[in-house]
């Protein structure tokens, strides 16, 4: 469905900076620093491993890698929606484990310079560890988030294990 998104000539840091892959949960739009991503495919089969957080779907097998994958609707604790023709898995790696993160679409990859976001706000009652900012560019509200939290250390040592069991 999608080819890798970073094309050769722009595998640099500098050229990277700024750059965010923008995707949909619901009617939220989220952002992802371009740098983390390998690659998006359509949703298809996951093996469930059990004993994993319920947020971790299972694995995938992506050209012969074994991948997790994490729906980022159950991460954030928001209601499991169906999968769809719609839902992408965008695949990135975090803290050196490749990942792929459900997602309902992907919108885009757009820059967003650092003087358009600004930090989340400190609500008592919501939960922000995850966001990094906020962009409220072209009058679209875009959580951006910090990949390095989606996927806690014991978290990544957790996996790994669990996939190298198998």
């Amino acid at each position: 469905m999608y080819d890798s998104i970073i094309p050769d000539a722009l595998d640099t840091e500098d050229t990277l900076k700024g750059k965010y892959l923008t995707f949909f949960l619901g009617e939220e739009c989220y952002g992802i620093e371009i740098r983390y991503v390998i690659e998006i495919i359509g949703i298809q089969g996951i093996t469930e491993i059990p004993e994993l957080p319920a947020y971790i779907k299972g694995i995938i097998n992506l050209r012969g890698q074994i991948i997790p994958v994490m729906d980022m609707r159950m991460r954030f604790r928001r209601p499991f929606k169906e999968y769809n023709d719609r839902t992408c898995v965008v695949v990135v790696v975090i803290k050196n484990v490749s990942l792929g993160l459900i997602v309902d679409n992907v919108a885009d990859v757009i820059d967003i310079p650092d003087e358009e976001i600004v930090p989340p706000p400190n609500a008592i009652d919501t939960d922000y560890r995850f966001v990094k900012g906020i962009s409220k560019m072209g009058g679209q509200i875009r959580l951006l988030l910090e990949c390095e939290k989606i996927l806690g250390e014991d978290e990544a040592e957790e996996l790994v294990s669990s996939i190298n069991q198998l």
